[in-house]
């Protein structure tokens, strides 16, 4: 249950592949790759408990510094490359990273981050530069061999600053020996279908806690891990059909933008390897969901988990037909619905999202965020608004931050989301509430069209027309406005915060101007 494990029985198997680039690293590279970077690490003067920073795109490496820093016992702070200067500072700041990892696509951020964060040791993975040290020259002058005090490290993610700014999730260090079991393998073991000899397809940024967490997994039980550069919808079927892939996990972004490709596309190729297709990070419209069982066929599963690993549901495609729009009952953790206070509520009734008995976290260096994280009685919430079922199932309204109140009623976006975003010239929506003297928050839809199409009077009427159809006049946005792109995480997750805030610049530009 360890990449070291494998590196002596297949040491010629393939760990990970980095496409369209193509550069394969075997389990024997990654091994020794990571022990000589483990040794690096040790020569700087980090040891258990330290951490490092990796700032780099989908990269070969990527896993090779994970593991390096996973093998030595440090936190490993993965940065998103769609970060700010300024938010990628405050993120390696907080972490207490001593060294960076970085590539020329993200040099000019790790120049800055030089100058922001006194002390940090930087280094290039793809050559050398000025101000910073060549890695690939620098891990080679070390021996291949682990490092005398080998431990298990852990990664130590930030949230994406979809609601603010972004926070840390620390875990204590896990003990044990590295081959140990840890409950994220026995889940996927026992719920998403992973065994030795698999070949998992990674299409989103290793450096959300799902596509990095989930492909480790793969590489403590011998797989081969397939990593997209960039995730392009056609290039992703081409990838399942070209590596044979058997398990993949996606975001409901992609399954949109791979269900909007030309009925001749989607039909040209073969998805028949896959066993088991899982997907997370975004509550899934229910049409979307459907058309993508059609296309598929039943191995699709889903998921409901944060970077805090605080518990988990899940459930396969029977189980979502018989409760569609679910995100399943749990896996890991015991669920409760709360109210503000977080105090039970009966099932059926909708409130926070509480998980009681799954993993200890807190917030880094953020002990008031920490707190309003739990309740009383010790259980923990992310901040969703859901309901349960009289079976157990979870069902996702929204985030409680997402919320807008209009002429004084409450409503939740998602849904209005889900109805529009099936129309089809909609390539991706988000719809926020703008100031309004009037209301309050007026609702507003910010939509992104597919190529070719533009906006037009017609089209508006079309969007609110559906929305009054299908969910009612209250909920139908009264403003419809086009960009180009919207601030989306490649996760799935959106920066609504960023809308909104520009929403109330304006408003408050304009009053100034009355």
């Amino acid at each position: 249950m360890h990449p070291s494990v494998h590196a002596r029985l297949f040491p010629d198997r393939i760990a990970y592949q980095v496409v369209p680039s193509g550069e394969a690293v075997t389990y024997a590279q990654l091994d020794s790759r990571s022990n000589q970077a483990a040794h690096l690490l040790r020569s700087l003067g980090l040891r258990r408990g330290d951490a490092v920073a990796i700032l780099l795109e989908n990269h070969s490496r990527y896993h090779e510094l994970a593991w390096a820093a996973d093998r030595s016992g440090l936190y490993y702070t993965c940065v998103s490359t769609q970060l700010s200067v300024h938010d990628t500072a405050q993120v390696v700041s907080d972490s207490g990273a001593r060294v960076l990892f970085a590539s020329r696509r993200t040099l000019a951020t790790a120049q800055a981050l030089r100058a922001a964060v006194p002390g940090l040791v930087c280094y290039l993975v793809d050559g050398a530069d000025d101000d910073f040290d060549d890695y690939v020259a620098a891990r080679d002058r070390f021996p291949a061999y682990p490092v005398e005090d080998e431990s298990r490290g852990s990664s130590m993610l930030y949230s994406s600053g979809t609601t603010g700014r972004p926070k840390g999730v620390e875990v204590a260090l896990p003990e044990g020996p590295l081959e140990q079991v840890d409950q994220l393998t026995r889940i996927a073991i026992d719920h998403f279908g992973y065994e030795a000899g698999m070949v998992y397809l990674s299409p989103a940024p290793l450096y959300h806690s799902a596509p990095l967490r989930w492909s480790m997994v793969v590489h403590k039980l011998g797989g081969t891990v397939v990593v997209m550069e960039k995730f392009d919808p056609r290039f992703a079927l081409e990838c399942i059909q070209r590596h044979r892939v058997t398990v993949s996990q996606w975001v409901p972004t992609h399954f949109v933008r791979m269900l909007k490709l030309p009925d001749t596309d989607r039909a040209a190729y073969d998805m028949s390897s896959q066993k088991v297709v899982f997907h997370a990070a975004a509550p899934c419209p229910v049409d979307v969901k459907s058309r993508m069982l059609d296309w598929w066929g039943p191995v699709i599963r889903e998921f409901y988990a944060g970077t805090e690993f605080n518990g988990m549901t899940a459930l396969d495609a029977e189980e979502w037909l018989a409760h569609p729009g679910s995100v399943g009952r749990p896996v890991f953790g015991r669920l409760h619905i709360c109210d503000d206070a977080g105090r039970p509520l009966p099932d059926g009734d909708e409130g926070l999202v509480y998980f009681e008995g799954g993993m200890r976290f807190r917030y880094r260096n953020d002990p008031a965020t920490t707190a309003a994280a739990y309740n009383d009685v010790g259980w923990s919430t992310l901040g969703d608004i859901g309901r349960v079922d009289a079976d157990g199932y979870l069902y996702l309204t929204d985030r409680k931050s997402f919320m807008i109140i209009s002429g004084g009623v409450n409503i939740y976006p998602r849904e209005i989301e889900d109805v529009i975003v099936g129309h089809p010239d909609v390539a991706d929506v988000a719809v926020i509430g703008a100031p309004d003297d009037d209301l309050g928050e007026r609702l507003v839809a910010v939509i992104e069209l597919l190529p070719r199409r533009q906006r037009s009077a017609g089209l508006v009427l079309e969007i609110q027309h559906l929305v009054e159809d299908r969910l009612g006049r209250m909920k139908m946005p009264r403003q419809v406005d086009v960009v180009e792109r919207l601030p989306r995480h490649a996760t799935g997750k959106l920066y609504k915060r960023l809308l909104r805030d520009e929403y109330r610049a304006v408003h408050a530009a304009a009053r100034q101007d009355q």
